[in-house]
């Protein structure tokens, strides 16, 4: 992960966009592609491998930028996230359907 890190750094150093990378438009940004990821799948269930991977990767990349810029460990983070996860959808209760946590 960390390579990645740095090698998306550079990428944005190079090019001098870290100016446009403010924390609210990396946001912006990681919605703007999630849509972008989901017209993928808009009309049917038969999708373009590639061109999901492309928005796949672009919602990846600005997620990890905004992580970056706030500073915060994305496996870390994520990680915690999950654990708070596992205590709202116990397997005995959640496994196999999909029901919120509050109708458990």
């Amino acid at each position: 992960m960390q390579k990645l890190i740095e090698e998306i750094r550079i990428f944005n150093k190079e090019r001098d966009w870290d100016q446009f990378h403010t924390e609210e438009n990396l946001a912006k940004s990681i919605s703007i592609e999630a849509g972008e990821l989901l017209e993928c799948f808009q009309w049917d269930s038969s999708y373009d491998c590639e061109e999901v991977c492309e928005e796949l990767a672009d919602v990846l990349s600005y997620c990890i930028m905004l992580a970056d810029r706030m500073n915060v460990d994305i496996e870390e983070i994520v990680l915690s996230k999950l654990e708070e996860t596992k205590l709202k959808y116990p397997v005995d209760k959640a496994k196999g359907i999909s029901t919120k946590y509050t109708k458990l």
